[in-house]
């Protein structure tokens, strides 16, 4: 599965160009041409920079002016896409971001202009580029699940910045981008002096895809011949519908995805109307059923926003990792609000597949916290977050403190945010990565200051 301040109609419209965990890349404004002519004029300095950039293999090189005399540095490395604000009082510092999951599907391309809104970063770039830090970051080789090629290309992007002249370089990542931010600290301890993540799958997948496989399964058994029942295939080992037009469509790609998601969204808005309209009636139970099973919230966007994803994304998850990387055979599932006879019932009936070992091996790699990292760690999550729960962040706490490493990390807890969802009848749910500009300002301002000044955050430095 952000914005500076996101609210559940900009995750959905998120979940339309880019699906979880945050959070998506948005294909760049414009597109940089090869070696094309500086757009601004460069101090002498500032040209250097560029001059030394090229020399150093950086192709389709493309600047542009940026606040208050610095310059955006757009290119590729090794043909993949980057985009750097160098600021005019450049520290020697850097902060690169790590975006979120987004549909397969997405164009990969991140905004050339890596201060702009709507990078998913909640304004901290602008921030780190106000105080002197270049701030940037680096397209991913594939839509989906992209832990393994953000991590590579992020690291590729850290060592060009650090051959550049950057002295210092952390990290910040949402949704998905926490979990590579953890991949990053956990596996290279010596190529970034701290990190901060928001909303952040930081525990890792296996526990994250256990929550939404149960909740497809546990929706697809208890819907199962209802107006509310999901369309498409139902087989939990594969996606429910395409995410791409098929060949011969000329529908436009975007327009498709987002028509997709729609398509996924629409029944579970239903069963949340009907569960309303009568909450002693069998929508209800459903409802509080599924939330009992999954561990998400009894709430639409908590519905909604899971669904769509484990739906619209398995089949990438099966070809990234190389199978699944959940099984439910032999688990037994309750719910309070089951009787003793249903409850019999949903574990006869529900779908049962194993989890592949060789797929487990590798979403353990891209990747399982250990909690072994060696800088400073700031995490930001919201109490309750409707597409990757705050269990995320209390999962991480208890791993670094089986590791022993709890005087490197520091966690700030939010209450969870409630917007309208952009669809008729005004329907409200819980957004993901619902942070004020504040809040994520404060964040950066904590890692800042630990980094910088050794200064461990206070409890209360962000609320």
């Amino acid at each position: 599965m952000m914005r500076d301040y996101v609210t559940v109609s900009g995750t959905l419209r998120r979940l339309g160009l880019a699906a979880m965990l945050a959070t998506a890349s948005i294909p760049s404004s414009g597109a940089a041409m090869a070696d094309a002519p500086a757009a601004v004029s460069l101090t002498p300095a500032q040209a250097s920079l560029v001059a030394r950039a090229r020399a150093l293999g950086a192709t389709d090189i493309a600047t542009k002016p940026a606040p208050g005399g610095g310059f955006i540095l757009d290119g590729k490395l090794a043909g993949r896409q980057f985009a750097v604000a160098f600021p005019p009082n450049w520290n020697k510092g850097a902060l690169l971001y790590v975006h979120g999951y987004s549909t397969p599907g997405t164009p990969v391309a991140v905004l050339d202009d890596p201060l702009a809104k709507g990078t998913g970063a909640n304004g901290v770039l602008l921030d780190a580029y106000n105080d002197g830090y270049a701030a940037g970051h680096s397209a991913y080789d594939k839509a989906g699940m992209g832990v393994q090629t953000a991590t590579e290309n992020t690291l590729r992007l850290r060592d060009f910045l650090t051959t550049l002249g950057t002295r210092r370089t952390l990290l910040t990542g949402t949704s998905m981008g926490g979990n590579i931010v953890l991949s990053l600290i956990e596996q290279h301890p010596r190529a970034f002096a701290g990190a901060m993540t928001s909303c952040g799958v930081t525990d890792g997948w296996e526990s994250l895809f256990g929550q939404l496989i149960d909740m497809r399964a546990a929706y697809n058994l208890l819907t199962r011949d209802t107006p509310y029942a999901l369309p498409g295939e139902h087989d939990l080992t594969k996606s429910a519908l395409p995410t791409e037009p098929p060949a011969g469509d000329k529908t436009n790609a975007e327009a498709f995805r987002w028509g997709q998601i729609i398509r996924i969204a629409s029944p579970v808005l239903a069963l949340f109307k009907a569960a309303d309209a009568d909450p002693k009636g069998r929508e209800a139970r459903i409802v509080q059923q599924i939330a009992a099973i999954s561990g998400f919230e009894a709430e639409p966007a908590s519905f909604a926003f899971p669904l769509v994803t484990a739906t619209l994304g398995e089949d990438d998850l099966r070809t990234t990792l190389g199978g699944d990387i959940y099984g439910n055979v032999g688990k037994i599932y309750a719910a309070p609000a089951f009787t003793a006879e249903e409850a019999i019932a949903f574990n006869r009936d529900v779908q049962r597949i194993a989890a592949d070992p060789r797929a487990v091996a590798n979403a353990r790699r891209w990747h399982q916290a250990t909690g072994r990292f060696t800088v400073p760690l700031v995490t930001l999550h919201n109490r309750i977050d409707s597409l990757v729960p705050y269990a995320q962040s209390q999962a991480l706490g208890r791993i670094v403190a089986r590791a022993g490493n709890q005087r490197l990390l520091v966690q700030y807890t939010v209450p969870g945010v409630k917007a309208p969802l952009p669809v008729p009848g005004g329907v409200q749910g819980y957004t993901h990565c619902g942070f004020t500009p504040e809040q994520s300002a404060g964040t950066w301002q904590a890692l800042r200051d630990w980094v910088e000044k050794g200064r461990r955050p206070a409890a209360d430095a962000v609320r």
